[in-house]
Order: structure tokens, then sequence, then C-alpha cells
């Protein structure tokens, strides 16, 4: 991607959850392979975008200090609720002055080299408000990554109002808008680390191939 290109996105590494299947602890800060895994999924965007959000509504200390490498500024909810992951994506919308944002949750360590790129084509050709990356497995069945996006942030007044007025459902805020659904081959690229189970289990596999993703 060219710079003229990373200059339309803004990256959002989402941070802000409860961590609930990590016992409560705040999942961006949990270590794998040697660096916390929003270091991880920062070190994936940062060379995608133009500029580097980080959305944490806790330890605020810890995640200026990690994000200070990537230039990265830290944005939190408007809530202190933790409604979920479109808070934190209006944070970050609210945050830029960017064209499009790119938002990625903090668990998914193997994001794609050419996430973006890719998202940014298919957006394109579209001409699309919102594009979402997918997988589709060996067997031919397909999985979407709602959190892993492109969105334009000309949206930010609508997700206000859509989760004002008490909704949360990621993919039913997405159908409000013209959106495309973007194919990738490797779904390691998109595994994500939900449980404190599954982040031992990427930390022995992670030193394989640890730059995958297509």
């Amino acid at each position: 991607m060219n710079s003229g290109t990373r200059t339309r996105i803004t990256g959002i590494v989402l941070a802000g959850g409860r961590g609930t299947r990590m016992g409560g602890l705040d999942k961006g800060l949990q270590p794998l392979a040697g660096a916390p895994l929003a270091v991880h999924v920062a070190r994936r965007l940062a060379p995608q975008v133009d500029t580097l959000l980080i959305s944490a509504n806790r330890h605020r200390d810890d995640y200026l200090q990690l994000g200070a490498a990537f230039n990265a500024r830290v944005v939190e909810d408007a809530t202190d609720d933790f409604p979920g992951p479109l808070a934190g994506l209006l944070a970050g919308l609210r945050a830029t002055s960017s064209e499009l944002a790119l938002c990625a949750p903090c668990d998914t360590p193997n994001l794609p080299a050419d996430l973006a790129d890719r998202l940014l084509t298919a957006f394109d050709a579209a001409q699309a408000d919102i594009a979402v990356a997918a997988t589709v497995d060996a067997a031919g069945h397909a999985s979407l990554h709602p959190v892993v996006a492109l969105v334009r942030t000309a949206l930010a007044d609508d997700l206000a109002a859509y989760l004002d007025a008490g909704e949360r459902k990621v993919r039913t805020w997405y159908a409000r808008h013209k959106h495309v659904e973007v194919p990738f081959r490797d779904e390691r690229a998109f595994y994500n680390a939900n449980s404190l189970h599954e982040l031992a289990e990427l930390e022995r596999a992670y030193g394989d191939q640890p730059e995958r993703g297509q």
C-alpha cells in the first residue's frame, strides 16, 4: 500500500473489553512470545495505516506506554459500562479526521500484512461504507470476522445513535449500511485468543509461523 493510500486510514486496536473469558484480565496486556497481545496487533496494523489508536478502558498508563512505540493515542469509551466493541470503534471514529478506520481486536496477533489493502480494494470497488474480513475453510464454510473491518468514519453519528438506543450487535449495525465481505484464505491469520487456554495454545504454536496471513 502506498503512502497516499495509507493516509486515508486510521488503525484502531480494540482493547477495551472486560476480558470475561480470561477471568477479568485485561486481554490486550497478556503476554505472547514476550510482548503484550496488543503490541502484536499494533505491529501488524501500523505499517498499513497512517496513524494508530488504541481503544482501552483500563490500565491507560500501560497502554500509553506500549503505544508510544507506534505514536499511538489511547481513547476510551464514552461510557464506563463496557458496552462492547462498537463503543471502542465509536471512540476511534470520533478521535480521527481520517476518511476511514481499520479496526481489529487486540487478541488477533497474526493479521494479514495486506489486510488494509485488500479491504480497501473491495471497499472502493463496491462503493461501500464498511468492508469486513471473512474466511472460507476447506469445506467451503464461510466465517465472518466482524470486528476486523474497514469503516467509513462519517458513520460515527449513526453508530452513536445505534448505541444510545441500547443496541450492541456488530452485524446488525453493519446491516444498516452498504457493506462488503472480503474473503481471505488463511483462517489462522484471524485466530483470536479469547481464553487463557487459547492463549497458551497460541503461545505453543506461535513460534512455528510467526509471519502468517494471506
